[in-house]
């Protein structure tokens, strides 16, 4: 499995996890620029979660959310800024979330970080 594969597969975990929390996925892999991206976004309620969804099949890179550095959360948080404008959602509530999914041995391990960042 490629990266690309690895990443859609854990987006789709990602998706059915929310939807099993109750929280609605209301789009996926928003673009507002070639490095501004958004893996999920979801309505908790009354308030907006940016998603970022990090796959690991193995643990030689560390784990899924240590690479969400703060540069990547820098574009997350652009990427939500328009997501917001675009939209005209105007002044909502608001959360950037991590979910890092572990699938190693046939084993899935989910995690889920609420407003991390």
């Amino acid at each position: 499995m490629n990266n690309r594969e690895c990443g859609a597969a854990g987006e789709e975990i990602a998706r059915k996890y929310l939807e099993k929390q109750k929280i609605k996925v209301i789009e996926s892999n928003y673009h507002a620029s070639r490095s501004a991206e958004i893996d999920i976004v979801a309505k908790d309620k009354d308030v907006y979660a940016f998603v970022e969804v990090k796959m690991r099949t193995g643990l030689k890179n560390g784990y899924g959310r240590e690479a969400v550095t703060k540069s990547k959360q820098k574009n997350i948080r652009y990427a939500a800024a328009h997501y917001l404008m675009t939209r005209r959602l105007g002044e909502v509530n608001c959360r950037f979330d991590v979910i890092e999914i572990t699938a190693i041995g046939g084993e899935v391990n989910i995690e889920y970080f609420k407003n991390c960042f």
